[in-house]
């Protein structure tokens, strides 16, 4: 037996009615018709009173057949006419009526609020007042748990911290030694390109060694650990809240900021003032590798170059600027964490924040340490 496709008729009535046939196969992939014939006849010159369905001739139906159907009684309901579903086949009038008993989620459509540019700027500025909030109040319950770990009553375990300890230092060091090695080589390669025309190559060994040892190896290490120990801080503890483990040591009485944070935040304390030196140590081998190849400079020359040029306390202020950097990716990174949502995308956002988080920090820090040093001479 074949089928034919949907089609559609009208037919007004001498009562006032307007009949509305359907007939034929009725699929969606077929497409729904538009109710724009049914609008026509309404407001043309005989408007009709009501209208009427009737499906004596309707083959097959899915969907489609209510989709179009709710459009003409939308269209009927704008233009004031009464709808009669009783020439409708049983299965549609229930679906019809199913329909129009559940109510349309809030949330399904997304409307356009008309809100004025002063309204969105105070939302705007109420949330970026509670996440500094939000994120004071988390700074404050570390440094009072870090507190406690130097008298000793904190809670935390002892083997979580060697582990931090060896993932935040030594599987750190070959992307830390990649980077700082290749950042020297470009910082000399730059310099020399610029002093052999003044007749001074020498001076890269300079340049070279105080740029690492000041701030170059400092802030490279901290960039790499931002990206690497940061995201991973994030995605640890933002794991840990989607498997509300975070909520368990809650509920038993430990603190979380203890037994998940402070480790974290000592781990990368604890190294990243070594991973400076390292980096230091890398990136004026670099430089070392373009003074002896492209400067025909000697070994020993450039040693003595770079020793005399570089002082303790260039050495000393980086090191301290690493540790510094430590402390503020590992917060960056566990508050990220903490505030995760509990979905597997709003991990994935709190790494990402926590990176973009953490680099901003390392370099805001990096300027006030460049006018702090200016301002004490150093």
């Amino acid at each position: 037996m074949t089928t034919t496709a949907a089609t559609l008729g009208f037919e007004q009535t001498g009562d006032g009615t307007l009949l509305v046939r359907l007939s034929g196969r009725w699929h969606l992939p077929d497409g729904v018709p538009s109710a724009e014939p049914v609008e026509r006849e309404l407001t043309g010159q005989h408007r009709p009173r009501a209208v009427w369905f009737e499906a004596a001739g309707l083959e097959a139906w899915d969907t489609s057949v209510v989709l179009y159907l709710g459009r003409v009684e939308e269209v009927c309901r704008r233009h004031g006419v009464a709808v009669n579903r009783g020439g409708l086949p049983a299965g549609v009038q229930r679906l019809l009526a199913l329909a129009e008993a559940v109510p349309e989620a809030t949330d399904a459509r997304g409307e356009q609020m008309d809100t004025g540019v002063l309204e969105r700027i105070g939302v705007t500025t109420l949330e970026a007042q509670e996440s500094v909030l939000k994120a004071l109040e988390f700074v404050g319950d570390v440094f009072i748990s870090l507190g406690r770990f130097v008298v000793g009553r904190a809670r935390y375990r002892r083997a979580d911290l060697w582990l931090l300890i060896q993932q935040t230092g030594i599987e750190a060091l070959p992307v830390v030694a990649l980077v700082a090695f290749l950042l020297g080589l470009i910082l000399a390669f730059v310099g020399a390109v610029q002093l052999q025309s003044f007749g001074a190559a020498i001076y890269v060994a300079d340049l070279v060694g105080v740029a690492m040892a000041r701030d170059t190896g400092a802030l490279i290490a901290a960039i790499v650990m931002a990206g690497r120990s940061g995201a991973a801080f994030a995605a640890q503890l933002g794991s840990m809240r989607v498997n509300q483990e975070i909520d368990a040591l809650a509920t038993t009485g430990i603190s979380p900021i203890e037994f998940l944070v402070v480790p974290r935040v000592i781990a990368l304390v604890l190294m990243m003032p070594l991973l400076t030196l390292y980096a230091d140590v890398v990136g004026i081998l670099g430089g070392l590798f373009v003074g002896t190849t492209m400067l025909d400079l000697s070994f020993t020359l450039y040693f003595q170059q770079t020793a005399a040029a570089v002082s303790l306390a260039s050495v000393v202020g980086g090191v301290f600027k690493g540790g510094v950097y430590g402390v503020l990716i590992a917060v960056a990174g566990c508050l990220r964490g903490m505030q995760s949502g509990r979905s597997a995308s709003a991990v994935g956002d709190a790494a990402t924040s926590a990176v973009v988080t953490g680099i901003v920090a390392i370099i805001a820090a990096a300027g006030a340490f460049s006018v702090i040093f200016y301002v004490l001479g150093i």
